[in-house]
């Protein structure tokens, strides 16, 4: 694939950029506070410094647990009260505002929910958030992706379909719900059916949006691809696909027609889904399948470099379709995003991202490794519980 490419058609696209992180007993961090400035920030430390817990804490920008999906006592500095804090100030064009989220401290064994505030005003949840700022992520843990478990590759398109759309955690969570009672009702022999067709409507409805969600994102996701595919790039193209009984009904039938048909498929697989404590069809057994587009073999036959390389390229054209789909640029978190790439992948990949139009935050262990983007970047230093600036972009302030 290719990086040059312009999401939005010439239309206007908003472009927040992070100017100021403060974190209060976050992870690492007793306290930050942190001004970066331009559109490459890298943060450089050795490994257990503190790197991904500055990308976790502006993961949590968006709905959901963050990149680690940690639970929120996780995130909690360990030494400290049992609450965090994280504050961004974002500027978007001629406009500043602050956002911020955090836990406060735990006086007792209850859970304590999640605060969110826009301009110190409390918010419901990070869901509001997405008027301000969306994010996109890729790290290490991702890189088994294509040979993992296919409960790994629904749960990444899940935050691929998130960052376009703030509904969707909840309809999945909600589906999740459903689906539990279901199998409840199943393992009661005396449920009285009535029960169970109301469950099952339930969860067709939910079913028909959750699928419908993925196979939007992944249609639109795989024609932005054809459309600047590159056989000679150093980052390989992917084919998308996916699949699963339900998905495959979507595209050449009205939804209702598919939620009748759906829910005619769980009354008929009562008996086998109870003998398997699940409910086999749906979307929560659907698979995201990914090809090198170039090689025209599963991903999963790849090199690990390749691999690396695709996904690469996934994430970062997921990054031009939310700006597509949303109006504005999100920010990319990229973390130990050099490993396994040769000085050529490397030097291709920052060149892509300058030209992104995004802000993007890099970690890297070894400094030397971004050598190549350094008088782009606003470079730092990342040791235990600091973080130092040790340049900004040649002409930044």
């Amino acid at each position: 694939m290719t990086f040059a490419f312009d999401p939005t058609g010439g239309a206007s696209v908003r472009t927040p950029r992070v100017l100021r992180l403060v974190l209060s007993d976050f992870r690492s961090y007793p306290a930050l506070d942190l001004d970066v400035a331009g559109d490459l920030i890298v943060l450089a430390g050795e490994n257990g410094a503190g790197k991904t817990n500055i990308l976790e804490a502006l993961s949590l920008l968006t709905p959901g647990r963050g990149l680690r999906r940690a639970d929120l006592a996780d995130c909690a500095r360990e030494q400290g009260a049992g609450g965090w804090a994280v504050s961004v100030e974002i500027s978007d064009d001629d406009m500043s505002l602050q956002l911020g989220t955090g836990r406060e401290s735990a006086e007792s064994a209850l859970p304590q929910a999640r605060k969110c505030r826009i301009d110190r005003a409390p918010v419901g949840s990070a869901r509001a958030f997405a008027d301000y700022v969306r994010v996109v992520w890729l790290t290490p843990s991702m890189d088994g992706l294509f040979t993992g478990p296919a409960g790994d590759r629904r749960r990444f398109l899940d935050r691929l379909v998130l960052a376009v759309d703030a509904e969707h955690g909840p309809r999945v969570s909600a589906l999740e719900r459903a689906l539990r009672n279901r199998n409840r009702l199943l393992e009661d022999d005396s449920s009285d059916r009535a029960w169970l067709d109301a469950a099952e409507r339930e969860i067709a409805e939910l079913a028909v949006a959750v699928a419908a969600a993925r196979s939007e994102t992944v249609s639109r996701l795989a024609s932005l691809v054809a459309s600047g595919r590159d056989d000679a790039s150093p980052f390989p193209w992917a084919e998308l696909a996916l699949a699963g009984e339900l998905e495959a009904m979507i595209p050449d039938h009205p939804a209702l027609e598919v939620e009748e048909r759906y829910r005619a498929i769980l009354r008929n697989g009562r008996a086998r889904d109870a003998a398997a404590g699940r409910t086999l069809v749906g979307p929560q057994a659907s698979d995201l399948v990914v090809r090198h587009g170039p090689k025209n073999a599963d991903a999963a036959r790849s090199s690990t470099g390749e691999q690396k390389a695709l996904l690469v390229g996934l994430v970062l054209a997921h990054a031009r379709l939310v700006a597509s789909m949303s109006g504005m640029t999100p920010l990319v978190l990229l973390d130990e995003i050099a490993a396994h790439f040769d000085p050529l992948r490397r030097a291709a990949l920052y060149d892509g991202l300058a030209r992104l139009g995004a802000q993007v935050w890099m970690t890297g262990a070894d400094p030397a490794a971004f050598a190549d983007v350094a008088s782009r970047a606003t470079m730092l230093s990342v040791t235990p519980g600091r973080v130092e600036t040790l340049s900004r972009p040649t002409g930044a302030t």
